[in-house]
């Protein structure tokens, strides 16, 4: 096995980890803005700003995290073969939030480029769909679970918060 395939292998949780959040909390944000009637330049934005901004907290987290659990684990004097480094895994989640939370916005950056895509939300949502069985098929990798059954829970997952995200920004669009 290559080196870039072991270390990809070694990281794969984080990829995992680091996706779902991605993608879920991006769908939200574009769910959201779509149900509460904002146009594609304000979706954008915000979709950006939450994809920039909680990847890097998403990431930050999960530095101190294992950096205390790394600490602690040095205190007891437990001789852990091969510990993961805290800065790979905030990169490992850092890239996968932003690759698979690309997912949701690239329809939009595209409507915005060419003009008139019909049926932007709709084609967010079959995009985003497939990103989610990507990640269900990886995270049963890691889980060593059935393929169907990952993909099927990641895929449920992302529809309810999809559903949530828009019925929200719907419903507050109509009484603020």
């Amino acid at each position: 096995m290559n080196f870039i395939a072991k270390k990809l292998q070694k990281y794969l949780w984080e990829f995992v980890y680091g996706g779902i959040d991605g993608c879920v909390t991006t769908f939200a944000v574009v769910a959201g803005s779509v149900g509460a009637s904002l146009e594609t330049r304000i979706i954008l934005i915000l979709g950006f700003a939450n994809l920039l901004a909680d990847g890097f907290s998403m990431s930050i987290g999960a530095y101190l995290s294992s950096k205390s659990e790394l600490q602690q684990e040095k205190k007891k004097d437990l001789k852990k073969k091969d510990f993961k480094k805290p800065h790979s895994i905030a990169l490992a989640t850092y890239i996968s939030f932003i690759l698979i939370g690309l997912i949701p916005l690239s329809i939009y950056v595209a409507d915005i480029f060419v003009q008139g895509i019909p049926h932007v939300f709709f084609w967010t949502s079959v995009f985003t769909f497939f990103g989610f069985g990507l990640i269900g098929f990886l995270k049963s990798l890691v889980t060593k679970k059935s393929k169907i059954i990952s993909m099927l829970e990641t895929i449920i997952l992302w529809a309810m918060a999809a559903w949530v995200a828009y019925y929200v920004g719907d419903f507050l669009e109509k009484i603020i």
